[in-house]
């Protein structure tokens, strides 16, 4: 079934006032593939439930949104006031934190998962994302893109002019431009095994966090993975800019063109497009 079908049958379950579709998550399932999506007012489907061709041996599995939200958010309700806009604000919800904390809520059946967001057109076989889990090094639990705005060196603007040598904020190869979330690898059961991203969601390790580097961010899970990202970059599997070739281009127009294209460049044949903040994408 084509992402479109899925997403059209998600938005027939799910009522206007209900949180409506997110990102779809895939993992292995058996010999075969489960993508599993988040709908408001519908029951957890059972696990590895086909819904599907078994011929094809894949699976699509809804999760209620209102039941996921209650087991997030005494995880992360005190990450919410340093990554949301407020409340009523895009990114406040409790689900757009899913990511953070899938360790804990999922089946530990589940050991490895593709998180994507629904702004995205695919060039190539999405399946090979689940290759790049076998270049983690030891320690790393997700793999996630870079940014490719200076989103980021705006939002530390406090901590580096109070550290005018840091890397943070800076460009790629060699600066910290931070992450974003559109395309998300999760190795579930190392995020459970790893004390040190655990003692990370400790709502007064994030406080500590935010307070050093005047952290104030409001986009969810990104601005969490792109804050401890600044100390421990160990944790992450940094994917190739193709994987996740971001098409916004919102900064370069509010005061950084001078300097938009040391973050937006991205050299190589583009797996996966992703139109953030509406931007259309290409045709071919």
């Amino acid at each position: 079934m084509s992402q479109r079908s899925l997403t059209q049958e998600c938005q027939d379950r799910t009522s206007s006032k209900d949180f409506g579709c997110r990102p779809p998550i895939a993992h292995r399932c058996g010999e075969g593939e489960a993508e599993h999506h988040l709908c408001g007012g519908v029951k957890t489907a059972p696990y590895c439930n086909s819904r599907s061709s078994w011929k094809l041996q894949s699976f699509v599995i809804f999760h209620d949104v209102d039941a996921l939200t209650q087991k997030l958010f005494p995880v992360v309700e005190g990450m919410q006031k340093h990554f949301s806009a407020g409340s009523g604000a895009y990114y406040s919800d409790s689900i757009f934190f899913l990511s953070v904390a899938m360790h804990r809520i999922m089946p530990t059946e589940m050991t490895r998962i593709v998180q994507l967001d629904l702004d995205l057109k695919y060039m190539s076989n999405i399946r090979s994302l689940f290759g790049e889990f076998e270049k983690f090094q030891p320690g790393a639990v997700i793999g996630i893109a870079r940014e490719m705005q200076p989103v980021y060196r705006h939002t530390f603007w406090q901590y580096r002019r109070e550290n005018p040598k840091t890397k943070v904020g800076d460009p790629p190869p060699d600066g910290l431009p931070g992450f974003n979330s559109g395309v998300m690898l999760l190795n579930l059961e190392a995020m459970r095994e790893s004390e040190l991203y655990n003692q990370l969601l400790n709502m007064e390790n994030v406080r500590k966090l935010a307070e050093k580097y005047h952290f104030k961010g409001h986009l969810g899970d990104q601005d969490f993975f792109t804050l401890i990202g600044m100390e421990h970059i160990g944790l992450f599997h940094v994917l190739d800019c193709t994987s996740n070739r971001q098409l916004c281009t919102w900064w370069r127009d509010h005061g950084y063109a001078e300097i938009f294209d040391l973050y937006f460049k991205c050299d190589g044949q583009v797996k996966i497009y992703h139109g953030n903040c509406n931007t259309p994408i290409p045709d071919d």
